[in-house]
C-alpha cells in the first residue's frame, strides 16, 4: 500500500477484525442467545468454590427449533435448548475464559451441557441437550461441571495473568491485554508491542513465570468498590466497561481485576510453556502458551522428536546441532561435485546433441529429450549448445516422473526479433497439458501428457518454419 500512495485505516481494519471474530464465535452458539425474553431473578455463580451443585431451580426453558429459540415449559429426549437456572455452578464465557461444560440432571432425566454463556449480563444460560427423560419448569436439578476440562482452564487462566506480568516485566510499561482466550487446550494472549518477541525474551518471560509458580504463593480474590480497587494497584484493562462493585484477583505479583475462575495458589499451575507468538495486527502481537499436563506432553513430545533426530544421525542428543552443522556442510560440499559433474555431463551431451541439429530454412533447429535430467542439468546444457551452435532454435524436455515433463526452449539472441522462447515452450507445453514463460532468449514450462510428447516435440519443426 505505501508504495502506492495508499492509507491504511488500522483502526477501521481492527474494529471490523473484532467484529467478525465475534460473529464467528457467535456462529457456533445458539443465535437468538440476545433475543431471549427472560425477566426473572439473576443467576447466582457458586462456581468459585467447587464444581458441583444441588437442588438448583429451573426458572426458565428455550428449546431450539430451526435456528431459534423459542420459550417452553419442557424439553424432551433429544431436544436442545437453554436452560436458566437460580444458581450455578457453571462458569459462563466472559473476560476470555470459555464456559464450563458438564452435566444438569434429576431423576426424570439427565443433560449434557456443551457450553455456558450469558444470554443476559446477570443470567446463564446452560446450552443443553436431553440425553434422556425430560425436564420441566420448576425442577431441581444436580449440577457436575467436567472437573478436569475446568481444571486445565483454570490453571491456563491463572496462567494468563502470570504472563501479562512477565510481559510487562520484561518488555516494558506499555504492554496492555488486548484481547485473550482461555480453554482447557490453551491460553491465547493478545498484547500491545512494537516488536518481534525474541527467544531471549520469550525465555525470561517463561523463567519468570514458572518461578512465580515454583514459589507457590496463594491465590485470593476480593470484591470491592471499584475506587477501592483503584487505589490498590490492580490492573484495569483499557476499554473495558466495569460496575461499581468489582472483583480483584491478586496472584504471585500480579493484581487485576478478573471474575474469572482460578487456582488456589501458583503452583497448582504445575508447568508454564510458550509454544507461540506473532503479530496479529499493527502493534499488536499474540502468545500462545500451556500449561500443567499439556505442558508436559509438548515438552516429551519435543524430546522424543530431539532423540529420534539424534538417532537418525547416530549422535548423542547434546551434540545434535554440532552434528547437523556438519551434516549440512558435507551437503553443501556433495551438492558442489555434483552441479560441477552436471556441467561436465552437460557440455559432452550438448557436444553430442549439437550433430543432430536440422536446418530449417536456414536456422539452425534441435530438439531433444534427455531422461531424468532436473531443470540445472537442462539449462547447463542449454548454454553448451547455444555456444556450439551459433544462430539456433533449441528445445529440451525431460520426463521427471509419469505425470511430469519438463520443458526448456532457447532461442539465439539474433533470432529473438522473429521467434520468442516463449512461444516455442508454449507452443510445446499446450500440447501435453502445461504452460510456460520466461525471457525471449529462454523459457520454462511444464507438463502432464507424457504420451503426448514426441509429437509435441515433432511439431516444433513445422512451428519454426513459419517464422521464417
Amino acid at each position: 500500500c505505501r508504495e502506492r500512495d495508499f492509507a491504511v485505516d488500522t483502526a477501521g481494519f481492527e474494529s471490523a477484525m473484532n467484529a467478525q471474530k465475534e460473529a464467528a464465535r457467535a456462529a457456533g452458539k445458539f443465535k437468538m442467545d440476545a433475543k431471549i425474553e427472560y425477566d426473572g431473578a439473576k443467576t447466582q455463580f457458586t462456581g468459585y468454590d467447587g464444581t458441583h451443585g444441588n437442588n438448583l431451580n429451573v426458572l426458565a426453558l428455550y428449546r431450539t427449533a430451526e435456528d431459534k429459540l423459542e420459550t417452553v415449559t419442557q424439553l424432551n429426549q433429544g431436544d436442545t435448548g437453554i436452560v436458566i437456572l437460580d444458581k450455578t455452578p457453571f462458569y459462563a464465557e466472559s473476560g476470555g475464559q470459555v464456559g464450563d461444560q458438564g452435566v444438569l440432571a434429576h431423576p426424570q432425566g439427565q443433560l449434557t451441557v456443551s457450553d455456558t454463556t450469558k444470554v443476559l449480563p446477570d443470567v446463564f444460560g446452560h446450552h443443553v441437550r436431553v440425553d434422556s427423560g425430560s425436564v420441566r419448569i420448576g425442577a431441581a436439578m444436580n449440577a457436575t461441571v467436567f472437573a478436569e476440562k475446568r481444571a486445565a482452564t483454570v490453571r491456563n487462566h491463572s496462567a494468563t495473568h502470570l504472563m501479562h506480568a512477565a510481559l510487562r516485566r520484561v518488555l516494558g510499561e506499555h504492554v496492555q491485554q488486548k484481547g485473550s482466550l482461555v480453554d482447557a487446550d490453551k491460553t491465547r494472549f493478545d498484547f500491545t508491542h512494537n516488536a518481534a518477541v525474541t527467544a531471549d525474551e520469550i525465555a525470561q518471560i517463561e523463567y519468570w513465570v514458572n518461578a512465580q509458580i515454583l514459589a507457590n504463593q496463594p491465590a485470593s480474590a476480593q470484591v470491592m468498590a471499584i475506587d477501592d480497587a483503584k487505589n490498590s494497584g490492580a490492573m484495569m484493562l483499557f476499554g473495558e466497561k466495569y460496575g461499581d462493585e468489582v472483583r480483584v484477583l491478586t496472584i504471585g505479583e500480579s493484581k487485576e481485576l478478573c471474575g474469572g475462575t482460578h487456582v488456589h495458589a501458583t503452583g497448582d499451575i504445575g508447568l508454564f510453556k510458550i509454544i507461540s507468538e506473532g503479530g496479529v495486527a499493527a502493534g499488536v502481537r499474540r502468545i500462545e502458551a500451556i500449561t500443567g499436563l499439556n505442558a508436559l506432553a509438548y515438552t516429551q513430545g519435543l524430546a522424543h522428536q530431539v532423540n529420534q533426530a539424534a538417532a537418525a544421525l547416530k549422535s548423542a542428543p547434546s551434540e545434535l546441532v554440532e552434528r547437523i552443522q556438519g551434516t549440512q556442510e558435507q551437503i553443501k560440499a556433495l551438492e558442489k561435485e555434483l552441479n560441477a559433474a552436471k556441467g561436465k555431463l552437460a557440455a559432452a551431451q550438448g557436444g553430442d546433441l549439437a550433430a543432430q541439429a536440422v536446418d530449417v530454412n536456414g536456422v539452425k533447429l534441435l530438439t531433444a529429450t534427455l531422461e531424468g535430467a532436473d531443470i540445472d542439468m537442462l539449462r547447463n546444457t542449454m548454454d553448451s549448445l547455444k555456444d556450439k551452435l551459433g544462430t539456433a532454435v533449441i528445445v529440451l524436455a525431460s520426463v521427471v516422473a509419469a505425470d511430469k515433463v519438463t520443458l526448456l526452449a532457447g532461442v539465439t539472441k539474433d533470432l529473438t526479433s522473429k521467434i520468442k522462447a516463449g512461444e516455442v515452450v508454449n507452443h510445446v507445453a499446450q500440447q501435453i497439458g502445461g504452460k510456460g514463460g520466461g525471457r525471449p532468449d529462454l523459457a520454462q514450462a511444464g507438463g502432464t501428457d507424457v504420451a503426448g510428447l514426441a509429437d509435441a516435440i515433432e511439431s516444433v519443426k513445422s512451428f519454426v518454419s513459419e517464422k521464417f
